[in-house]
């Protein structure tokens, strides 16, 4: 499981592929590079589904596309990026109305400025807003398209050019339930409480006719105020009593009409539990009447709740004892200590790794699904099999609750004894090698396996 998730989907262009909600679109021209770079325009949503326009009454809210750019090799410092918008396809279908980034170059083109270029992977607060709305007039089912292409300079002087993309748009009629953004709670204590508001705008030219929340919340909160309707139950892989996350589903017989707001009857807040870190609460919001929601892409938000609290990661090796040509179990142990559980839910990245060094004189028979072998200095281990590898790289969960042990059996065969060999276990993140944040006790994040100790 990834997460629970509530953002919106962008497009990035590039190869044809969609992985975990991220969409990409294919290039119509390959983009030029300079010292192995590569610029990158992103949209989201991916594609705009318009309301159809009022003859006569108040029109719907406009729709945004978010246009920004990035580029690949973080060593480059990119700047001047320029994005080329033409909206000649939507001809008689859609209006635009281009923000303050934007400066028009004719009746169907404008030209918007993004003065500085992140990295990819680094969410760009230089976001270009293009607001777009049906034209009067214009029937269900038209559909037209809005294209785009960048370029940008490196520092150095090299230019960057980026494939042409597209977002597709079409007129709709229906509802459009629309969620505001929650602004992320830090620093929060373990027992403190904090607000989980909603509000969601119906956005579209029919009204909803009934609301369904769904809340996804971690384990280290518990929502307080849910009307009585609301229905919990666990969701995600759990360890025995213990899940991850809970399910809470709530329908409401509300009518929103067009343009009109639904908020919770009553204020709805979170408790942090002692063993609470990382939480987090994604909400959902759809129509209960049966009727599509024009956009889905904005019916959701996230509550970030990061708790000031700590969770001491420790291993455990082995001492073992055995003659040449026999074969014993080295069970190299994790535990979280606590007080707090440690989740990954919202990344789906391990919450650590630990690193083990087979002893001098054995050979790794039988190692763990979650253990990759590696060469003796931690590179890619080129064998045709997994076993007999001087070292191993072994993923934790992407989450653990406080307390909880992870057992990391290794079946190691004697091929000479060497008395008092040893192999190193050593503790770490997930990528890197940057001090696990939380951990407040490093020195149990190193371990050995001795095989026959001295006496």
């Amino acid at each position: 499981m990834k997460k629970p998730s509530t953002g919106r989907p962008f497009a990035r262009l590039g190869a044809c592929a969609a992985v975990a909600g991220l969409v990409t679109v294919g290039l119509s021209a390959t983009p030029a590079l300079a010292d192995s770079d590569q610029l990158w325009v992103n949209a989201s949503p991916w594609q705009l589904v318009l309301p159809k326009a009022s003859e006569t009454g108040p029109q719907p809210a406009p729709s945004t596309l978010n246009l920004s750019l990035s580029h690949d090799n973080a060593a480059n410092q990119v700047v001047d990026g320029r994005i080329t918008v033409d909206i000649s396809g939507l001809a008689g279908i859609a209006e635009v109305t281009w923000p303050e980034a934007c400066a028009p170059a004719g009746a169907t083109t404008a030209v918007c400025s993004v003065p500085e270029v992140p990295g990819t992977g680094n969410d760009s607060p230089l976001k270009v807003p293009v607001q777009v709305r049906a034209a009067v007039g214009a029937a269900v089912g038209a559909s037209g398209r809005i294209s785009y292409q960048a370029t940008a300079a490196t520092t150095t002087g090299e230019q960057l050019t980026s494939g042409e993309g597209w977002t597709d748009v079409r007129v709709a009629s229906g509802p459009d339930l629309s969620v505001a953004a929650l602004p992320p709670a830090t620093g929060v204590a373990p027992g403190a409480t904090v607000p989980v508001p909603l509000t969601a705008v119906n956005n579209g030219d029919q009204p909803v006719n009934g609301v369904q929340v769904t809340y996804y919340v971690t384990r280290g909160l518990t929502l307080n105020g849910l009307a009585p309707q609301c229905v919990s139950a666990p969701a995600g892989s759990g360890q025995g009593p213990i899940h991850p996350v809970t399910k809470v589903d709530c329908a409401y017989d509300d009518v929103v009409e067009p343009g009109g707001t639904f908020t919770l009857p009553s204020p709805l807040t979170a408790t942090v539990a002692p063993y609470g870190l990382y939480e987090r609460v994604d909400v959902g919001v759809q129509p209960r009447d049966g009727a599509e929601d024009l956009q889905p892409e904005d019916n959701g938000a996230l509550k970030a709740v990061t708790v000031t609290n700590t969770a001491d990661f420790a291993v455990r090796g082995a001492r073992l004892t055995a003659a040449a040509g026999e074969t014993v179990t080295a069970q190299v142990t994790f535990r979280n200590r606590g007080p707090a559980w440690v989740a990954n839910l919202g990344s789906g990245d391990p919450v650590g790794r630990v690193d083990v060094t087979v002893p001098r004189g054995a050979t790794a028979t039988a190692v763990p699904d979650a253990c990759e072998p590696r060469t003796a200095d931690g590179g890619w281990w080129e064998g045709e099999v997994r076993t007999g590898a001087p070292r191993y790289s072994c993923n934790l969960p992407i989450w653990v609750a406080e307390k909880q042990t992870v057992v990391l059996p290794f079946q190691l065969r004697v091929d000479t004894v060497v008395t008092g060999a040893k192999g190193a276990v050593v503790l770490g993140p997930p990528y890197g090698t940057e001090p696990l944040p939380f951990d407040p006790n490093r020195a149990n994040d190193t371990a050995k396996i001795v095989l026959n100790p001295a006496v």
